[in-house]
């Protein structure tokens, strides 16, 4: 969503374009508050969806339940077993779905606006593939537990965070050397990956291998309150911030000029991202392309410069739980892991971006 632009009463007020569609809003005080209709809009869309595919999901299974018998389980009406089922063993699952992909979109959005690019995403900087040799780390020479290796999996990926900002760093980081940095990093630690995998036995491996995919199989409670606890920290810290993200957009000289100090920003908003990546990347595994299309496809939709934060995470929690549902779904009796559609779907995506921004004469 548009950060909201305060303006005291009285202040001479610029009219809006048409196409932009603004409306101010008067409140307490004698200030107003502007935002963007369409983006409001969008953002009411994407909740409403990512809530409507919430409920069928939590239907969908072995043993299915009608969306308004689970309306009625989530307030307290429904029968024990359907509490059961709905409360213990799949709300939990979507609540991680949900989580890991607002984070995954917000991270993503952090990053295509730090660095101006389009492919600036945790994908292609090489965080996932980080926060997956974290992981492996602990399952193949450690043999640790879940919460070992979720633990070993955000370490991994704020180490390789780490790395990328420390090599592009050449007074201020700037965006085309943070993308190839990032590329060069995560071929690096995907031979490192490799070279784990091989030294695993066949347990450990294919462990790992599963691990890899991504997936919300058996996700409980114990993956829901980090998360949360994670964005109700690290969202506020961003949106608190999106001003100044907005401005370095336009340039490291333009910001300096209207007053933001663009290294700080920078640095606070990457760790910010990096935190929101491993921490999603630790409760699901490496759910790929979806930091890399949501932020993309928020900004279509909104059709707003700037770097659409809000309409991100909601896209982003939008797309990873109807990839989970047709993972479900749409394969017959196969289940797939939810990484595998996001890949799939998100590989498609970017051929398509690569062939358009060809054409138009940008790569």
């Amino acid at each position: 969503m548009t950060t909201p632009r305060i303006r005291p009463a009285g202040a001479q007020r610029v009219p809006a374009s048409p196409a932009r569609r603004v409306r101010a809003v008067r409140t307490v005080g004698g200030l107003s508050v502007r935002f963007d209709i369409r983006t409001f809009a969008v953002v009411v869309l994407l909740l409403v969806a990512a809530a409507t595919a919430s409920v069928v999901l939590i239907g969908t299974g072995d043993f299915p339940i009608p969306a308004g018998d689970v309306l009625k389980t989530l307030v307290g009406d429904g029968s024990a077993s359907q509490e059961f089922i709905v409360n213990d063993l799949r709300l939990p699952r979507v609540l991680v779905g949900l989580l890991v992909g607002a984070s995954l979109g917000l991270g993503g959005a952090l990053f295509q606006s730090i660095s101006r690019n389009p492919l600036g995403s945790p994908d292609v900087l090489g965080l996932g593939q980080g926060s997956t040799a974290g992981a492996l780390i602990m399952i193949v020479l450690y043999s640790g537990s879940a919460t070992e290796v979720a633990l070993g999996a955000l370490v991994g990926g704020l180490v390789t965070g780490l790395a990328i900002y420390l090599l592009a760093w050449k007074r201020g980081v700037h965006g085309y050397r943070l993308v190839l940095v990032g590329i060069g990093v995560s071929s690096i630690v995907t031979a490192v990956n490799g070279y784990l995998l091989t030294k695993a036995d066949i347990v450990d491996a294919a462990r790992a291998v599963v691990w890899m995919t991504g997936s919300l199989n058996g996700r409980d409670w114990a993956q829901v309150w980090p998360l949360l606890i994670m964005c109700a920290v690290l969202v506020p810290l961003v949106l608190g911030n999106a001003r100044g993200l907005r401005m370095m957009e336009m340039g490291d000289d333009v910001s300096y000029a209207l007053g933001v100090s663009v290294e700080r920003t920078r640095l606070l908003l990457m760790v910010a991202a990096v935190l929101l990546t491993a921490g999603a990347t630790a409760a699901a595994g490496p759910v790929g392309f979806v930091a890399l299309t949501a932020p993309q496809l928020a900004r279509r939709l909104t059709r707003s410069p700037g770097p659409n934060l809000v309409p991100s995470m909601c896209m982003g929690a939008t797309l990873l739980v109807v990839a989970d549902w047709a993972s479900q779904r749409a394969f017959g009796a196969d289940q797939l892991p939810v990484g595998v559609v996001t890949g799939v779907l998100g590989g498609v995506y970017l051929l398509w971006l690569l062939v358009t921004e060809r054409k138009a004469g940008r790569i």
